[in-house]
Formats: C-alpha cells, structure tokens, sequence
C-alpha cells in the first residue's frame, strides 16, 4: 500500500510538474521587429512571457558569426521562461545567415575592425526594446555567444549602459576599457579546450580590467572547446574542420552561473 501511495504521488507530482511547464511555454510570446541602425535594417524577435505582470529586466542576446539563427531565439525563448524579456539580435542586418565559416567571417569582419560598429549595434537593440512596457529599463543585460560574447564584452568596455554582460565562449581580443569606462559587471564563460582564444588574449583581457580595478569574474570550464554551449557546434565541426564540440556539462553549468550572476547584478 505505502509503494502504491508513493507512486501515485510521483505521478501526480511530474503531471503537475509537466503541466505548469506546459503552461509557460504557452505563455512565451515572439514577436518580430525591425529597427534600423546608420541605415541598416535589422530584423530582430523579441519574446516574453504574456501572462506574467509588470516590468521585466531584458537581456540583449547576440548571436555566434553564424548570425541570428534559431540557436539565439531558443536562448532568447529560455530567458523569457527564466521571467526576462529578451531580444534575440540581428547584427548583420536583413536577418542575414552565414551559410559557411567564409561567409561568417566576411560578415563579422567589419565589427572586429571597428568595435563601435557592434556597440551601435547593440545600443539599437537596447533602444528597441525599451519601447516595451515590460521592459524595466534600469535593467538591461546583454549575452553573447562566440563573436556575440566579443560583441557584449566590446560594449561593456566602450561603455554601453548595461547592467551585466555574459559572454559564453567568446573572443577576448576585444577593445581596451580605459578608466571610467564600463559600467556594467561582467562575467566570462570560457571554454579551458578554447583553440581560438590564444593565453595571451586571456591575460591581457584580464590585465587590462584589473589595472582599472574593474570588477569581473572569469569562470573556466574544463575540456570545453569553442561553442561548447551550442548543440549543434560537433556536428558544424566535423562539417567544417573547425575545433569546436557541445559540452552539455559545460553548457548546463555556465547556464547555471548566468542565472546566478543575474541574481547578484540586476
């Protein structure tokens, strides 16, 4: 009798479990919006949960150099499950997706040479989604993934007004804070299998934030390699020659970690 009690329990506890997640997901709106930048036309999803009452902080999502492809919306769906408004960010203008590492690099060139070119960019998604009412605008985060993570870092150190920027497994050669700069904290997912992050952009990213005294925290994961939050990153390496391979155990954690640095900082 104590056995069946407890199944049942069980069972009633997953279907509730299972229908409160049910409900949430029905609850996530997206919404398409395009907005422009010098010129450029961006087409970007914002998304929310519509049943959940009052402001909100929102978080930028910026995409790896493939662009704004369903990776960044599924991230941008998760952090509205989380209770955010998120924008998952068109960079390259028109919605455009790079079809191979070539394409990809073309497109992300420009915003390495030029870092206000991807602050811009990002201050337009940060204007866009102020226009919502769900939005507390004295809360705004940015997360990036790869050239995204560059991309937010970039921001930060030029001084964006952002709360908290997140950059998973993202380039560390990005542009020099200087004093009184960087508003925002900052958090640095890294892969410890990293190939296309040299030890020496980690030092001096480091070296430069702590000449400033600029507060950050730098987490590694180890055996993690370049993408390694992106599930479709082993299958694109093998396609493509590319060092790059999901790490789920790695993924799980710095998901984990953003969530508690959000906590902390907004």
């Amino acid at each position: 009798m104590k056995n069946y009690l407890k199944a049942f329990l069980s069972i009633v506890f997953i279907s509730g479990v299972l229908s409160v997640t049910a409900q949430r997901a029905a609850s996530i709106k997206e919404e398409a919006v395009t907005y422009t930048s010098n010129g450029v036309t961006l087409k970007s999803i914002v998304v929310y949960n519509e049943t959940q009452k009052g402001k909100r902080p929102a978080v930028i999502v910026v995409p790896e150099w493939w662009g704004n492809d369903d990776y960044t919306k599924m991230r941008a769906h998760k952090l509205a499950e989380l209770g955010y408004i998120a924008i998952a960010t068109d960079m390259y203008g028109d919605d455009k997706i790079a079809a191979n590492p070539t394409e990809a690099m073309s497109y992300a060139s420009p915003f390495y040479k030029d870092p206000q070119l991807g602050k811009t960019r990002i201050e337009a998604a940060i204007a866009e989604i102020k226009k919502y009412p769900q939005t507390d605008a004295n809360k705004i985060a940015a997360i990036g993934y790869c050239f995204g993570g560059s991309m937010v870092l970039n921001a930060a150190k030029l001084g964006t007004d952002l709360k908290t920027v997140v950059s998973f497994h993202g380039g560390l050669a990005t542009a020099p804070a200087t004093a009184g700069s960087t508003k925002a904290q900052i958090l640095v997912c890294h892969g410890g299998a990293d190939k296309f992050v040299p030890e020496a952009d980690v030092k001096n990213f480091k070296g430069n934030l702590d000449s400033l005294n600029v507060p950050y925290t730098f987490i590694v994961y180890p055996n993690a390699t370049h993408a390694f939050t992106n599930p479709a990153a082993t299958e694109k390496g093998k396609k493509f020659n590319m060092p790059i391979e999901y790490n789920e155990v790695a993924d799980k954690k710095s998901w984990s970690d953003m969530q508690a640095f959000f906590k902390k900082t907004l």
